[in-house]
């Protein structure tokens, strides 16, 4: 088992959700995030004073797969998050050593 976890930007989580329902898997995990990466940040202006917006909001998936669905999730997530612009996200692939459904105690794939 494997947990894929992606960092991306907050309007493409939606498409990415879809994507991943589309290839069967029955549920994640998201969160509000925010970080920066290579773009450090941006500025804006409010009421005419000029703010450095330092972390960037974004979201955060996780999805627990069997090891033979990991490049096709990985896959769905580049091209569905992929804007072809700095700031797109990065995705993380990690051993998953132990699942247990908690209401019946299923463990392994079976509690996928």
């Amino acid at each position: 088992m494997k947990m894929v976890m992606a960092v991306i930007k907050p309007a493409k989580l939606d498409p990415v959700r879809e994507a991943l329902t589309a290839l069967g898997i029955d549920g994640l995990t998201a969160s509000e995030v925010s970080g920066f990466g290579r773009q450090k940040g941006h500025t804006e202006i409010y009421r005419g004073a000029e703010y450095a917006i330092n972390f960037v909001p974004k979201s955060k998936i996780e999805v627990a797969v069997s090891d033979d669905m990991v490049d096709r999730v990985v896959e769905a997530i580049r091209e569905t998050a992929n804007s072809d612009n700095i700031g797109d996200g990065k995705i993380f692939v990690y051993e998953l050593n132990q699942a247990v459904r908690i209401r019946t105690g299923e463990t392994g794939n079976e509690a996928l």
